[in-house]
């Protein structure tokens, strides 16, 4: 609902002149912090640990770093005649975005999964989304939108020189940041919702929705929901093949067939630049599909019979 009244401001009173540049600033600063937070709450001694169960992290990474951009490379065979290039540069963008965190732990832990692992392969997929994604973003959008070469650069300021300041302060900041979780939880979300509101307002200043038609969001939805079931049913199969348990089996179908929308869109954010707005629309929505659609099967899984 916050995204959905974000996206309504947005379009309502957009931010122009020299409120953009200031609602810009305050977005890159939100970034920053929202980053600097990530690296404060993660333990590189659990993260090491957890390296013991590779095989099912390596399960995961290909599934988010391999297989999402082979299944984004081929509903380009779609994009000439149901998406727009703005969106199908979106679509490859999502493909290529690390796993979420905290929506893998708390779907894997309702279906009563392998929660240590999930957190650990939410962890490697985001470590791991900082170096891959701006460099597959590269490779595989560069051709097909204004894609800025000096977002690489961007990310590496505004995104992960907070992250390691994060991890290096942690020692001190760890304390607080667990007394005041709440409130730093709230932090995030305004974060996200700061971005959100730049991109759109950006779209709307420069003109660009006009050309998202009520058909070509219907087609986008039906690309994503058909990512999404390849995405769902590859995991399983790969998990089931490669022997792995139960509950390691529900780790692996969480974590890797879903997207980070609070790592992708300051990532998007930094990487298209005054773009952004439609490359994060698939972004978007495709978060909302997969809480959606990850929330029933956990649901399934949860009522099945104790072994």
């Amino acid at each position: 609902m916050a995204l959905l009244g974000t996206v309504t401001l947005a379009a309502v009173l957009p931010a122009r002149g020299g409120g953009a540049v200031a609602v810009g600033r305050t977005a890159d600063v939100a970034i920053g912090l929202l980053f600097f937070l990530y690296g404060s709450r993660l333990s590189a001694r659990e993260a090491l640990d957890g390296l013991r169960q590779w095989r099912l992290h390596l399960v995961v990474v290909t599934g988010t770093f391999v297989l999402f951009p082979l299944l984004g490379l081929a509903a380009g065979v779609l994009a000439p005649y149901l998406l727009t290039p703005q969106l199908y540069a979106g679509l490859l963008f999502l493909c290529v975005i690390p796993s979420t965190v905290q929506s893998s732990i708390a779907f894997t832990s309702t279906a009563r999964g392998n929660v240590a692992a999930a957190i650990c392969a939410g962890t490697y997929s985001s470590l791991l989304g900082m170096l891959l994604t701006p460099l597959l973003a590269a490779w595989l959008i560069g051709s097909t939108a204004r894609f800025s070469a000096d977002g690489l650069l961007t990310i590496s300021v505004q995104l992960l020189a907070p992250f390691l300041a994060g991890q290096f302060l942690r020692r001190w900041t760890a304390p607080f940041i667990g007394r005041h979780k709440r409130t730093l939880g709230r932090v995030d979300r305004l974060s996200i919702l700061l971005v959100v509101y730049t991109a759109f307002s950006q779209g709307m200043v420069e003109g660009v929705w006009g050309q998202v038609t009520p058909g070509r969001l219907a087609a986008l939805l039906l690309v994503e929901a058909l990512i999404l079931t390849a995405a769902l049913t590859s995991t399983s199969f790969a998990a089931r093949r490669l022997g792995f348990g139960e509950e390691d089996r529900i780790a692996i179908v969480f974590c890797g067939s879903k997207k980070s929308l609070a790592t992708g869109l300051p990532m998007a954010a930094a990487l298209f630049g005054p773009q952004a707005g439609p490359a994060i629309l698939p972004l978007m929505l495709f978060h909302q599909m997969q809480l959606g659609v990850c929330s029933v099967i956990a649901g399934r899984w949860a009522r099945r019979p104790s072994s």
